[in-house]
């Protein structure tokens, strides 16, 4: 990108002081100490940022983040307690080109911080060599208006490209595509393409070369390998793949991901509605919604905030997000109680009774959550559909069935030593029978809700939990009840 200003705004920084002795071997040092503690290389060098920030050594610090990736050095940045911390180890990194990258891969937060303090003037000239899905992201982040500021300050051209992509809705394919992508119209020849791949500077990727109509419909793709075996006068269109898979501009970035792994793509063409094509989608982008969409349903499967909302949000409203979840565990105590106490006369009779609920309720709700864990994965990652109900499901009742045989069994012989021969047997079948409803109502209930179109990382899991938690109490208790004769 080309800025309208000529000159690059003025930087200003504080007075660095005289690095004293002992600064230059601290990296060293901190390597030594941290090594045997079993600490990563990201986990030693962000001790070693902090203790030389403690110690005031500017310059080598300054020296260290200069022979750091930008992804390092954003990596630190984000984990960086305070926004003062934040903002001088960014101030430090030298080139605004480097400084640029840091900022495309600092957290939402992060960004907010490190820029709170820079002019818009300051901010357009660092992400001025930025691609422009990178730039969309920065100016996401930022309020609306110094948004539009800082976009005013970069040529017409390519705030326009930026606008364009701001415009499509968070998570959507349109929001983290780039416009910069190489394409070529059909007619052309393999020797025109291969000159103006020698003069492409501005394309992100040109691992596939996209071929478009007169209408910049998209038609075709080709790779380099095809481009580069045929002679030079052969048009793009007699060598080009006609079956192109590509996504639209409103594709969930979710699918988008599952479409690049399921056909082991470096990038996707995105289309608009007229099958224009307005950008590509790069496997690096892919990774980081891998990653975030993972991130997410763990989140919400676990009935907390998701982790950027948690670091931005007060204490009140991360409560209160979380407060549904733990009214419904609480409700389903509550129910568990009742229970108990609608069996109370089983249990004067036959205290011993007692001293299984707990195992029966936990080791219920243990493996109605991994069948509920491994079938909402396979529904996000595309490896369970919904039209595999019946196989899934009886593929998971089998495994049940075979671990609560084998826990039952093992129930069965405690009980049989602990207290009684009958009891132990009451308590083994109670346990596989458990087993049994709680794998079924894990298998059903995330395919059930997919196919409602509600999210089964939001509903299913504390649902799951909970229910099973109160069959298993209640097959337990029943059984009891039915041959309480034989325990007396």
């Amino acid at each position: 990108m080309v800025m309208q200003p000529t000159e690059k705004p003025q930087e200003v920084r504080a007075a660095e002081p005289r690095p004293r002795a002992g600064d230059k071997d601290l990296l060293r040092e901190t390597i030594r100490e941290q090594a045997d503690k079993g600490q990563t290389k990201s986990d030693i060098v962000l001790l070693s940022v902090q203790r030389l920030l403690r110690r005031g050594a500017i310059t080598n610090l300054a020296k260290m983040l200069g022979r750091m990736h930008p992804a390092d050095v954003a990596r630190v940045i984000n984990h960086l307690s305070s926004p003062k911390e934040k903002r001088e180890v960014f101030e430090l990194v030298r080139g605004d080109s480097k400084r640029g990258q840091v900022l495309s891969e600092l957290d939402i937060d992060s960004i907010t911080q490190v820029l709170a303090d820079l002019l818009q003037s300051d901010i357009a000239w660092l992400i001025k060599d930025l691609g422009p899905d990178d730039v969309a992201y920065i100016l996401g982040v930022l309020p609306e208006e110094r948004a539009k500021e800082i976009l005013s300050l970069m040529r017409t051209e390519d705030s326009t490209e930026i606008a364009d992509i701001l415009k499509y809705p968070k998570d959507t394919a349109g929001a983290i595509m780039t416009t910069e992508f190489f394409s070529l119209s059909e007619d052309a020849t393999a020797q025109d393409a291969i000159r103006r791949l020698q003069e492409a500077t501005d394309a992100e990727m040109v691992f596939y070369i996209y071929v478009t109509d007169r209408d910049e419909h998209l038609v075709g793709v080709l790779s380099l390998r095809q481009l580069l075996t045929v002679p030079p006068a052969t048009p793009l269109k007699n060598i080009a793949t006609r079956d192109v898979i590509s996504v639209s501009v409103d594709m969930d970035q979710e699918e988008v991901a599952r479409q690049v792994a399921s056909y082991n793509l470096l990038a996707i063409p995105v289309v608009d509605k007229e099958g224009v094509l307005v950008g590509i989608i790069t496997v690096d982008d892919v990774v980081d919604v891998i990653r975030e969409e993972a991130t997410e349903d763990m989140m919400k499967m676990a009935g907390a905030v998701e982790q950027e909302a948690a670091s931005r949000s007060s204490s009140l409203a991360a409560a209160k997000v979380r407060l549904p979840w733990l009214f419904t565990n609480l409700v389903g105590s509550l129910l568990s109680g009742a229970i108990l106490w609608e069996f109370r006369y089983t249990i004067q009779e036959v205290v011993a009774i007692v001293s299984f609920i707990p195992v029966i309720a936990a080791m219920g709700g243990n493996v109605g959550l991994q069948s509920s864990t491994l079938i909402i994965r396979g529904l996000a990652t595309g490896l369970v559909e919904v039209n595999d109900v019946r196989a899934v499901f009886l593929r998971e009742v089998k495994i049940g069935l075979l671990m609560g045989i084998a826990c039952g069994m093992i129930l069965s012989l405690v009980g049989w030593i602990w207290h009684q021969g009958f009891l132990g047997v009451v308590v083994g079948v109670s346990l596989i029978t458990a087993f049994l409803v709680s794998t079924s109502m894990a298998t059903f209930m995330p395919i059930f809700l997919k196919r409602m179109g509600v999210d089964p990382a939001v509903a299913a899991g504390p649902f799951v939990t909970t229910a099973n938690d109160i069959t298993g109490i209640t097959i337990y208790l029943s059984l009891s009840t039915l041959f309480m004769q034989y325990l007396r």
